[in-house]
């Protein structure tokens, strides 16, 4: 945290699991109160007990992102009653279309384009007025290294997270002098039960503490893009500079199964 203007209010989704719940732990310290959002009640419960045991005040909520009237209803009701100076978005679900078939099943796109960009979205907005009322505030947005490439195997995680980025950069520029910043982070191949379920080659792959770390300091420092881990950066701008036939080409050519979720 940084001395000039410590945080000591922070709501996190996606808190039971994965990157939202290394982040968690990470900021449960003495003297900040803690709000974690997960959908999964029994892993959000020990997450909150974790960060009890690290000295912080946590209270928590089970909801399910993909209803984005609810999620707005209790973010409202939660900051309403504790003020948030830092918000972390990290809730998120990667799904990829069923192996051998030709498109995703449409269910899922709507899902995933819900829970990965239209209920954070509206989150980071309602707060984002919220915090510029106050005159102060940070907001954390988690996409991911898929929104920079066009993936055959995932078009709605791809899309759903593409538009994520670049909303992120327009609420960036319209809250620029309010005191109010937003960090994008653009995670690739972390260790977390999302990554577990995937196989395929998996580059670079982070420990979860360690791109925690990694986030909290580059939120702490108001960085407006953190891609992590670092190759993937030098990733994406080779990808840009290739002819798009080439591209494609080798995108086609990466076979990716995954385990279905619980």
């Amino acid at each position: 945290m940084d001395p000039r203007n410590p945080v000591r209010r922070i709501l996190i989704t996606g808190g039971s699991s994965g990157i939202g719940a290394a982040l968690a732990r990470l900021h449960a310290t003495p003297g900040v109160e803690l709000v974690l959002w997960g959908r999964d009640r029994d892993r959000l419960a020990s997450v909150a007990a974790d960060c009890r045991a690290r000295g912080a005040v946590v209270r928590s909520r089970a909801l399910d992102l993909a209803d984005p009237v609810a999620a707005l209803a209790a973010v409202r009701e939660d900051d309403a009653t504790t003020h948030f100076d830092l918000v972390i978005l990290a809730a998120g679900l990667g799904d990829i279309r069923a192996d051998g078939a030709a498109t995703e099943d449409p269910a899922l796109v709507r899902e995933l384009g819900e829970v990965n960009f239209t209920t954070p979205a509206t989150l980071a907005t309602a707060l984002a007025a919220a915090m510029h009322a106050r005159g102060a505030g940070r907001i954390a947005l988690i996409s991911s290294v898929a929104a920079f490439f066009d993936l055959p195997h995932s078009p709605a995680y791809a899309g759903s997270k593409a538009g994520l980025t670049r909303f992120a950069g327009a609420l960036r520029l319209g809250l620029r002098g309010s005191g109010v910043s937003v960090t994008l982070v653009s995670p690739g191949f972390i260790d977390t039960p999302m990554s577990r379920r995937l196989d395929c080659a998996k580059p670079f792959l982070m420990p979860v503490d360690v791109a925690a770390a990694r986030i909290a300091r580059a939120i702490a420092q108001r960085r407006t893009h953190l891609v992590l881990p670092r190759p993937f950066a030098a990733l994406r701008a080779a990808y840009a500079l290739l002819p798009r036939p080439l591209g494609h080409a080798i995108l086609t050519r990466t076979r990716v199964t995954q385990t279905p979720r619980p």
